[in-house]
């Protein structure tokens, strides 16, 4: 039998984000005009929260979450949450390959600090509460999605700076999440995993052309991205597990970046010293495994079952490429996910429900099979 892990990542482990059910989604628009109370939505929120747990349970996860039924957008929600930040709406026509037009986007607007009161934190311990013996698992986006899409990728800031220099913003964000993991660690957690698909604008060419014309230098900010989380981790305690996930962009089951990581991998892979890596290896777009040859220490949990579509992969199929993924990784720092969520904003993907927990066993299935447990 191979060895098996007693802290996160798990061998069958997920991403996060679970398509919202349609009660769910009906409270929403009730509350939006005026129908219920914020109050009668959280309870909803709850009851569909606890459901969902179970059902994770059910299928044989060892750490849950809450779907992110509270939130809008996976990252959006978190960050406009934090002081300093400003939200505002733009026209995005096209993007995700058509699938999106308009969105909320967001700018550095004045001194940045995490506070101690953020709405996460009661959120999380609501799926503490009910988590049990299983792990609680709380997923934010990362350091740099406020450093790349909120400051040098912001016209808002660039024509209007908050901070004199790129140096003292970033100490502020490093700060930001210093504070927000030490704060989340007292309130119980132990599993954390930080979203940050701004990474992808780094290794796709299209991105890196437009940062170039921004008059950025991409592979100076992958060595800034690396530095940023390095310092962001820096003081995480010893039994917490932390992971960082990287996707090409999930919107309604589209994408918006494309390229393999070997653009970032060195820089990424052998110096952030998170717990494990979720990365985003459902089909060609992704890239081969060489990039994987710079990983240390730490876990792996290859993102090898797409969430995007309904049909299982064929088990041999995934089993050889876990196997082909060990030329350069052993086995035992191996795992394996779904590449993403299932619902990143809650319009989620183009799925059913009962498709999404399928796909889900068909991960815990293999994974036994794999690893024997």
């Amino acid at each position: 039998m191979i060895n098996t892990i007693k802290k996160a990542p798990f061998r069958a482990d997920h991403v996060g984000s679970f398509l919202r059910p349609q009660a769910l989604k009906d409270a929403r628009a009730q509350y939006k005009n005026g129908q219920i109370t914020k109050e009668a939505l959280r309870a909803l929120e709850d009851i569909e929260i606890a459901r969902i747990v179970e059902k994770q349970k059910e299928v044989g996860l060892t750490a849950v979450t809450d779907g992110e039924f509270r939130r809008r957008w996976w990252h959006l929600d978190f960050i406009r949450a934090i002081e300093g930040i400003r939200v505002y709406e733009i026209d995005i026509t096209g993007a995700f390959n058509g699938a999106m037009n308009k969105a909320e986007a967001y700018t550095v607007d004045s001194k940045l600090s995490f506070p101690k009161d953020h709405p996460f934190l009661e959120d999380f311990t609501y799926l503490k509460s009910i988590a049990g013996d299983h792990i609680a698992k709380i997923t934010i986006p990362g350091p740099n999605m406020i450093f790349y899409s909120g400051v040098v990728g912001s016209e808002p800031y660039l024509n209007n700076p908050s901070y004199p220099s790129f140096d003292e913003v970033a100490n502020d964000i490093i700060k930001v999440y210093q504070d927000a993991i030490q704060t989340f660690y007292d309130a119980g957690c132990r599993y954390l995993q930080l979203d940050d698909t701004s990474w992808g604008a780094l290794f796709s060419d299209a991105f890196r052309d437009k940062i170039k014309s921004q008059g950025f230098d991409p592979d100076e900010l992958v060595k800034k991205f690396a530095d940023i989380t390095v310092e962001a981790v820096a003081n995480k305690p010893e039994d917490m597990a932390i992971t960082l996930h990287i996707c090409r962009g999930n919107f309604k089951s589209s994408w918006l970046y494309q390229g393999g990581y070997e653009p970032i991998a060195k820089e990424l892979f052998s110096r952030v010293n998170v717990d494990a890596f979720f990365l985003e290896y459902d089909n060609e777009r992704s890239g081969d495994f060489t990039p994987l040859r710079f990983i240390k220490d730490q876990h792996v949990v290859l993102g090898l079952i797409t969430s995007k579509t309904p049909e299982l992969e064929d088990k041999d199929e995934i089993i050889g490429r876990i196997k082909e993924a060990t030329k350069y990784v052993n086995i035992n720092q191996l795992c394996l996910s779904p590449q993403c969520g299932f619902a990143s904003t809650e319009e989620g993907n183009i799925l059913t429900e009962e498709e999404q927990w399928s796909k889900l066993r068909h991960v815990v299935r293999i994974a036994k099979e794999v690893w024997g447990q």
